[in-house]
């Protein structure tokens, strides 16, 4: 039978684990679940206790009874604990004040506390300060996280330490990011716990963004569970006026977080408003809204939206120069069939391409060629020949205008009760050659044509 004894106070000891030869165990109940025996089948004579996970009020004399028929054996430990404690607790959030304090039961008076970060000594600096056992981390950020060991060094030559695994609370991605988008797509901006909430047993997070805009503030507020550690805000167009800062305010439990981002917009204006006709002259302007001052453009030629194949700016033998820079203006000299299809525009920073947008370009009105020679010789040959024949019979129909004049003047000249037709019967004769001498003077006054 193995009795592993524990004091309660001076002078006092009481049971925290007793094991039968049989396996029987009887644990006090303020150590159960946390002590087991190594071997606890007690047959190859290790009796080590262990203790997982140990408190600060574990620490104190341990006394381990063996016994085997009527012979007891006795052994006795002291466990010294030393621990390291946060203020405030956790969860640790990003910028907020932190101390990290290392204690020890050991009695003897101490002398020296040295710390170490992943391994590294830590001085103390601007960001850091360490007075009587205790670290001052002044503004915790992400690159605190991680393993920090503390040795305390006490007059009896005695050197205790214990290891805290940090972790700092904050966003993923850089601080105070910058996000591209181009006017008329859909952004997501990013607002993301680098932890799950879960981890520091909080069940529910609120997110809260802003934006100052046209004088107004608007507000955005996003719940979410345990399971979630992302509180994107998604705008579905977005345009010039719609670039600036937000600022997204996370809750988790009684802690808040914050991050600021500004909203670039990357635009494309074409110098030509509406339709594009052939052999014109374009410009294209790309233009960002808050900028940095060390972006730089680049154009590329989409042949088709289907292939995606892009074609440099220098492969078009409209634009400028054969020799074509990067920057803000695409001058286009005479617009061409080839020339049709998406342009993109993309913006450079030092860490690489940021963002980028697109004008699609189509050609409304072709250029018009003049005909063939050949062609324009018919045309001429047929419309002289209509020309003739209405000529023709504008002429006809004035002859036959004519005509219809002079039988009407014959009818009214010579009536039907004529003083002719009244003469004697011997007189006829000569009248009658009056008569037509008069006709023919008076058909001549009328069509000199129509005279014999």
């Amino acid at each position: 039978m193995l009795s592993c004894l524990c004091p309660s106070a001076p002078q006092e000891l009481h049971v925290v684990l007793e094991v039968e030869y049989t396996g029987l165990q009887k644990t006090a109940l303020p150590m159960r679940p946390r002590v087991s025996v190594l071997d606890s089948a007690l047959r190859n004579g290790n009796f080590s206790l262990r203790i997982n996970p140990v408190r600060s009020d574990d620490a104190g004399l341990y006394e381990a009874q063996v016994t085997y028929n009527t012979e007891v054996q006795s052994c006795q430990v002291e466990l010294g604990v030393v621990t390291v404690t946060l203020n405030p607790p956790r969860p640790v959030v990003e910028n907020e004040p932190l101390l990290l304090s290392c204690n020890s039961s050991h009695q003897a008076s101490l002398v020296e506390t040295c710390w170490f970060h992943n391994g590294r000594p830590v001085l103390n600096s601007g960001a850091f300060c360490s007075s009587h056992g205790a670290l001052y981390i002044l503004r915790p950020t992400v690159s605190d996280s991680g393993s920090w060991h503390c040795q305390l060094r006490y007059a009896d030559n005695e050197i205790i330490s214990a290891t805290h695994s940090l972790q700092i609370l904050s966003f993923n991605g850089p601080t105070n990011p910058m996000i591209y988008a181009a006017a008329g797509s859909a952004v997501d901006l990013p607002c993301t716990l680098n932890f799950l909430p879960s981890a520091f047993g909080i069940r529910v997070v609120k997110a809260h963004w802003n934006h100052f805009a046209g004088g107004h503030l608007q507000n955005w507020s996003i719940l979410q569970n345990q399971s979630s550690r992302s509180f994107p805000l998604h705008l579905p167009v977005v345009g010039p006026g719609d670039a600036g800062w937000y600022g997204c305010a996370v809750t988790v439990g009684n802690k808040m977080l914050s991050r600021d981002m500004t909203l670039a917009v990357i635009t494309v204006t074409p110098g030509i408003q509406g339709p594009v006709s052939e052999g014109s002259h374009l410009l294209l302007t790309c233009s960002l809204t808050h900028p940095q001052g060390h972006e730089h453009f680049q154009w590329k030629h989409l042949s088709s939206a289907s292939t995606g194949k892009k074609l440099t700016v220098a492969a078009s033998d409209n634009l400028k120069n054969s020799r074509v820079q990067t920057g803000p203006i695409l001058e286009i000299l005479q617009v061409s069939q080839k020339d049709v299809g998406i342009w993109e525009c993309s913006v450079y920073g030092p860490e690489g391409r940021l963002g980028s947008a697109e004008y699609g370009l189509q050609i409304t009105g072709a250029q018009i060629f003049s005909p063939p020679t050949i062609f324009s010789g018919q045309v001429t040959f047929g419309l002289m020949l209509t020309l003739f024949f209405l000529l023709m019979v504008c002429v006809l129909a004035l002859g036959l205008q004519k005509r219809v004049s002079v039988h009407h003047a014959i009818s009214v000249s010579f009536p039907l009760h004529h003083p002719l037709f009244d003469l004697p019967l011997g007189t006829l004769e000569p009248a009658m050659k009056c008569l037509s001498w008069r006709m023919k003077r008076e058909i001549c006054g009328m069509s000199p044509w129509l005279w014999h």
